[in-house]
C-alpha cells in the first residue's frame, strides 16, 4: 500500500522540542521530495519544510533556524526536528510526497497528520 504515516506529535511547552517522523511505504522513496506542511484551525495549510531527492532542504520563513528536516533513506523516513517551539507552531502537521517546494499543489500523496500543541 502506498502511504505516508506521521508520528511524534504531542503537547509541549513553549521553548521545548519535538521530532516528527514521516514513514513512507509502497513507493520508491528516493524519487520524490518530501514536504512538511501544517494547518492551524481556521487557517490555510502552509509549507514548513521540504527535502528534495538530491538532499536539498528548504524552510518556511517562520521556522528557519528552529526546525531541521532530515532523511534516512535506508528507513524510508523523513524527520522534522522542531526546536524552540512557539504557541503559534500549534497545528496539525502533515507530510507529503511530490515534486518539491513548499506549495501544496506540488504534492499528491499525503499522510493523515499529527497534532502538535505548544502551550504558553
Amino acid at each position: 500500500e502506498v502511504q505516508l504515516v506521521e508520528s511524534g506529535g504531542g503537547l509541549v511547552q513553549a521553548g521545548g522540542s519535538l521530532r516528527l517522523s514521516c514513514a513512507a511505504s509502497g513507493f520508491t522513496f528516493d524519487d520524490y521530495a518530501i514536504g512538511w506542511f501544517r494547518q492551524a484551525p481556521g487557517k490555510e495549510r502552509e509549507g514548513v519544510s521540504c527535502i528534495s531527492s538530491d538532499g536539498s532542504t528548504y524552510y518556511g520563513d517562520s521556522v528557519k533556524g528552529r526546525f531541521t528536516i532530515s532523511s534516512d533513506n535506508a528507513k524510508n523516513t523523513v524527520y522534522l526536528q522542531m526546536n524552540r517551539l512557539k504557541p503559534e507552531d500549534t497545528a496539525v502537521y502533515y507530510c507529503a510526497a511530490g515534486s518539491g517546494g513548499l506549495t501544496i499543489w506540488n504534492y499528491r500523496l499525503w499522510g493523515q497528520g499529527t497534532q502538535v500543541t505548544v502551550s504558553s
